[in-house]
């Protein structure tokens, strides 16, 4: 199992809107970032665990979280030519995008926000901190674990 960090834009998608979709799960889908697409497509995998960052917003911070529940696929969203996410290059020859299905878990008890992440030195060396342009960002054990005890949670 490993450990990620997914941002989204409460506005557009928020944990609440995970939490109402059908069986709680819904694909992540419109990333637009070649790295951010890697690791969709290659290395996160079904029983991973994702914490739900709330992005773009006045203070930013994870809220709650999830788990995949379906490894990288072709984002279809890059195929529509009527949808915000559309492509022309890609094809289904030649998907380019991948996307994973996410299932909401559960909220912090209280959201960590970016600032906390930053003033904690033992997050100092944290994608978000360092890389936060990211929308799919990889976490450490030990990342997930302090993140979590910040946000009164148990760490699993």
């Amino acid at each position: 199992m490993a450990y990620w960090l997914f941002k989204t834009e409460p506005g557009c998608f928020s944990f609440d809107d995970l939490k109402a979709r059908p069986n709680m799960t819904e694909p992540w889908d419109g990333v637009r970032n070649y790295q951010a697409r890697n690791f969709l497509r290659d290395r996160i995998k079904p029983g991973d665990r994702v914490l739900f960052y709330h992005s773009n917003i006045p203070e930013p911070a994870v809220v709650g979280i999830a788990e995949v529940v379906r490894e990288g696929y072709p984002d279809s969203t890059a195929m529509n030519p009527a949808g915000e996410h559309f492509d022309p290059k890609a094809s289904p020859d030649n998907p380019i995008w991948y996307m994973v299905d996410v299932r909401y878990g559960e909220p912090l008890p209280r959201p960590v926000s970016l600032e906390q992440i930053k003033g904690n030195p033992l997050l100092a060396e944290m994608p978000l901190v360092k890389r936060s342009r990211l929308s799919v960002l990889p976490v450490t054990a030990d990342e997930w674990r302090i993140i979590l005890i910040m946000g009164g949670a148990e760490p699993t």
